[in-house]
């Protein structure tokens, strides 16, 4: 997978795939063999600040954390995107989705992981 533009997170994609985030750029989506799809932001019109970690929940939509912006967006496999999270959110770099359904936040500001089910924090 060549051209991207300052890779910095890779996690599980649509469908088999692969998603990866761009400092400073956007999420590029590719398939299960490795062909490329097209980016999140093409795809939505969403603008990124600073994507960094990426996951997806049981659904197979796709959660961004956005550094820049502070938030956590969800892309849902149709639709628009959803913000997660956009309150209490210093520099979110990482972020995990649970088997139990909640959402795991690594917050480097204040050296924390936030737990969010239902989305609200629970730790």
């Amino acid at each position: 997978m060549l051209g991207l533009e300052g890779p910095c997170w890779v996690g599980p994609g649509p469908d088999g795939g692969l998603a990866v985030s761009e400092e400073f750029g956007d999420v590029r989506l590719f398939g299960s063999a490795h062909q490329p799809l097209g980016s999140l932001g093409d795809w939505t019109g969403h603008t990124f600040g600073c994507p960094a970690g990426i996951c997806s929940n049981s659904e197979g939509n796709i959660i961004v954390a956005d550094e820049q912006r502070r938030q956590v967006t969800m892309f849902p496999r149709a639709g628009p995107p959803i913000c997660l999270v956009s309150e209490g959110l210093g520099q979110p770099l990482g972020v995990a989705c649970a088997p139990q359904g909640q959402l795991l936040v690594a917050d480097a500001k204040d050296n924390s992981i936030k737990v969010y089910q239902g989305l609200r924090e629970l730790a």
